[in-house]
Order: C-alpha cells, then sequence, then structure tokens
C-alpha cells in the first residue's frame, strides 16, 4: 500500500467532511463517539476516546469488528519514516482494512442497516487525522466508500485491500501474471494464490526459512537456490531497496519488473544489464474499485481462498503489544484486532 492509499476507493467528500471543523468537536449529549488507536507520533501509541463527526444523507456508520494491521503503510507511519505527503502527520488513526456492521445509514446512502461490509478507512475525527482511520470501534465514512461482503467472510474480510492491491498488479497489465514474486508475506501469498487460480504457476523467493510454509499450488524457494534467468515478469513486494539489479539479472529478454511493495528509499539500478535485456519497470500502487469488487467475488465463490493468512489476534487494550508483534515477529502474517466488546 502507499501513502495515497486513501485514494485508491473512489470517494466524493460528503457535506460532513466539507464542513468538518479544524479541532475535534467537545463531546456531547448524543455526540457519536468511538474508541480508537491513535498514534500520538512516532512509535507512541494509545487507545483513547474519540469524538466523531455527524453524519450526513450520504453517510453510514459502521460498528467495526475486526480491523488488520498493515506491515506497509503502518509500520513507516508507526516508526515515523513515512516520507512526507499533503495530510500527513500526528496524531493520526492508522487502519485500511476493517469489517463491521452498518449501524445507521443516511436518506441517500444506498447500505443497509445491520450489513457486514468492508471499510478502506474512515476520516472522522475531527482534528485527529484519518491515516487511513480504519482503526476504531465505529467509523462515519460516505456509504460510497464501503463494500458489503458475504457473512461467511468474517474477520477474513479484513484481508480483501490486500487481495486487491495484488489482483491489481494483473489487472494493470492486460491479465498477465507474474512468474516470480519477491516475499511471501500476506500480499506475496495473496499475488501467487490469484495467480495459481488464474491458471499460472509462480515461483516464490524468499528469505527467511520460517516464511516459506503455506504455499498452495506454487513452489517457495531461497533466492540462492534458484537458477534461472529466464522469467517474464518478477513483482517485488519484499520493499527492499537495493534488489532491483538483482532482479533485472534474472528477467529473459524484454521482460519487467514490477514494484508493488512501498519503498521509503531511492531505488537505483546499473544501465548496462537493463539495456541489454530492454527490460521494463513497472509500478503497481493504487487499487480501484473494480479490483475490490474482483477480489470479492473471488474469495465469495471460493476461487481465492482467504485461509491461513491471519495468524495473530488482539483485543484493542493490547493494541500498542499487537502493533509491536506485527512490525517484529516474522511469524506474524497477519495481526487483527477485535473490536467487538467496545461500546
Amino acid at each position: 500500500m502507499t501513502p495515497v492509499d486513501r485514494q485508491k476507493f473512489p470517494m466524493t467528500p460528503s457535506p460532513t467532511e466539507a464542513a468538518r471543523p479544524g479541532t475535534a468537536p467537545a463531546v456531547g449529549a448524543g455526540a457519536l463517539t468511538a474508541t480508537a488507536v491513535v498514534l500520538e507520533q512516532p512509535q507512541s501509541l494509545a487507545v483513547r476516546r474519540l469524538a466523531l463527526d455527524a453524519p450526513g444523507d450520504d453517510d453510514v456508520v459502521v460498528d467495526v469488528e475486526w480491523s488488520g494491521i498493515s506491515t506497509g503503510t503502518e509500520r513507516l507511519l508507526w516508526c515515523g519514516r513515512m516520507p512526507p505527503f499533503p495530510g500527513m502527520g500526528y496524531p493520526l488513526v492508522p487502519g485500511y482494512e476493517s469489517v463491521g456492521r452498518v449501524r445507521q445509514a443516511g436518506a441517500r446512502a444506498a447500505a443497509r442497516v445491520g450489513q457486514r461490509v468492508f471499510v478502506p478507512g474512515a476520516k472522522c475525527y475531527g482534528a485527529v487525522r484519518g491515516l487511513f482511520g480504519g482503526a476504531a470501534s465505529r467509523v462515519v465514512v460516505p456509504a460510497a466508500r464501503v463494500v458489503a461482503i458475504d457473512e461467511a467472510l468474517g474477520e477474513r474480510g479484513v484481508l480483501l485491500a490486500l487481495a486487491a492491491t495484488a489482483y491489481h498488479v494483473s489487472a494493470q497489465a492486460g491479465g498477465r501474471q507474474p512468474d516470480l514474486i519477491v516475499g511471501h508475506g500476506v500480499l506475496g501469498r495473496l499475488l501467487a494464490r490469484i495467480a495459481v487460480a488464474a491458471g499460472a504457476s509462480p515461483v516464490v523467493w524468499e528469505t527467511n526459512p520460517e516464511r516459506r510454509h503455506g504455499a498452495q499450488g506454487y513452489a517457495v524457494v531461497d533466492p540462492a537456490a534458484d537458477e534461472r534467468r529466464d522469467y517474464r515478469s518478477i513483482c517485488d513486494v519484499s520493499g527492499a531497496h537495493d534488489l532491483l539489479d538483482t532482479l533485472i539479472a534474472r528477467l529473459a529478454p524484454g521482460g519487467e519488473v514490477v514494484l508493488a511493495g512501498f519503498y521509503d528509499e531511492p531505488l537505483t539500478f546499473a544501465f548496462p544489464p537493463a539495456f541489454m535485456r530492454e527490460a521494463r519497470i513497472r509500478i503497481a500502487a493504487q487499487w480501484q474499485a473494480a479490483d475490490l469488487l474482483a477480489v470479492k467475488a473471488l474469495a465469495e465463490s471460493g476461487a481465492l481462498s482467504l485461509d491461513g493468512l491471519i495468524t495473530h489476534h488482539a483485543d484493542v487494550g493490547d493494541a500498542d503489544r499487537a502493533y509491536r508483534t506485527a512490525f517484529g515477529d516474522p511469524a506474524c502474517l497477519k495481526m487483527v484486532l477485535d473490536w467487538r466488546s467496545c461500546e
């Protein structure tokens, strides 16, 4: 995911958002509030009660059941290494992987009360920024941003954002699947599963032996044991800034390297090897609404399994430990916060 994640799902600000005041409103009788994870500054996390903006006719109020912790974008926010961009700053509510139920729907909202929906973030906390605002017990969000999901998906629905990111890699290329994927975290696994569902047989590189398990229809290998130099499409989701020369050397003539991770340091490469292969370098970043709907259909039909990707759970009261585990434990593929006990 990228620092423009909020643009990854089409969004027209509601009148409520357009008129948002510059300071957090006081919590009065009848005002909506939520318990939220707040990054006060890098590596300083609190669980706070926040006032929410009043919903408008185009908005829904969603009671969040689960939210995922991103080891890409959120790690950079946590560590303070996120490159500056408009709207960036602390304090902030992180999160763009939330699932919950519609509690209230505005007069013009298409969503129904009681529907289980996926929420790709929210911006409803007054002076506290929503970057990307999904890690809260309740959110106010334009109805156009939420997507109804099958009840059977349950907490696995938090994986739809990463699945859409993975799907966008091939959708951007007219359906061509990568034949080498670098990194076997959740995004790498979803890329491989989508490729297998499309009839491809990708190879996945993983340097950490603890992460080589869990393959479903594809091979996971140590890069040092792979001698191939004829890959047509290599997709990197490792986020390592110093891999381009290594990857270019493994390309077939006319092949491409797709950068689908997020890189907080400059990327460089030696020109002659790239020139000799007529190599192409492509960036796949922003999933679109069509990508989300496509992976939702794949997951609900059973063509794309989301099983085995959520490895850790935590209650909201343990949020600080949960974030440290998500970012520091190699055995943690996806950490999910459980919000169901919050009022």
